[in-house]
């Protein structure tokens, strides 16, 4: 490709990402990253360009290219695991409790996100109804109601048996905390954590990061996918996840 037409394409990824980050639309991650991969591509032509002229510009040029595919190997490896997780059927598995986890509220109202784990909880609790549900996450910035007591309103049901299972844990702030205060949780229902199975209910791409999260907590969980009901919200979401996992591994010290 032309340098001149690299530079185009450069322009246009970088307009695009700009529009993305200052308009609300619920992609804004998507927005960054094209900015980043428009920002290494102009840097890749100027080490080329470097390159051409000088025996150092050619050392820093495959420095920084084979750090880049490095760093792309990495970023796909992880990937495949986050779909791996995100496509896991395990409705059919017997389990101790039910951990439904916390996504934004719009005000009183679920955001996407939190709609498709409500809408993906209700229908794991249709076959398994008799076991204690933690409904987790605390209240944010724009939310009027905590996420726990926007998950228990849409999941309340005619069935008092089935409405006294459910437990709100209304504090948290982190998928960490979810899991930690949870635990508690189920914990002073008399629930053994160490050897129960508890599946956690959460939107696909969040289901690897979870599970690794939960590990750390010292739980034994399965996976129970939510769709997100809108491609481009799945594909941001999805791209975020890996890098989310790279902080989570690396950063996240406290989640244990």
């Amino acid at each position: 490709m032309k340098e001149k037409t690299q530079h185009l394409w450069i322009k246009i990824l970088a307009l695009l990402g700009l529009t993305l980050v200052i308009i609300p639309n619920g992609i804004r991650f998507t927005g960054y990253l094209l900015l980043g991969i428009a920002a290494l591509w102009y840097a890749g032509l100027l080490l080329c360009r470097w390159a051409k002229r000088s025996r150092a510009g050619r050392i820093c040029k495959r420095i920084f290219f084979t750090g880049l595919a490095v760093g792309l190997s990495c970023l796909i490896s992880i990937e495949i695991l986050i779909l791996r997780y995100g496509e896991a059927d395990n409705s059919a598995l017997p389990v101790d409790a039910v951990i439904v986890l916390g996504a934004g509220v719009n005000g009183e109202t679920p955001s996407a996100a939190l709609g498709s784990r409500i809408r993906a909880a209700a229908a794991y609790l249709e076959q398994h109804p008799d076991v204690p549900v933690v409904l987790s996450g605390g209240q944010g910035p724009g939310e009027d109601i905590s996420e726990a007591e926007a998950m228990r309103r849409a999941l309340w049901t005619d069935s008092e048996e089935r409405n006294a299972m459910y437990l709100l844990e209304d504090r948290s702030t982190s998928t960490a905390e979810n899991f930690r205060f949870s635990k508690a949780l189920l914990e002073e229902r008399g629930l053994d954590t160490e050897t129960a199975v508890i599946a956690v209910v959460t939107n696909d791409f969040h289901c690897f990061r979870s599970h690794l999260i939960a590990q750390r907590q010292g739980l034994r969980t399965i996976d129970v996918p939510a769709e997100l009901p809108w491609w481009w919200l799945t594909a941001n979401y999805y791209a975020r996840e890996a890098f989310a996992v790279v902080k989570t591994a690396l950063f996240d010290t406290n989640s244990s």
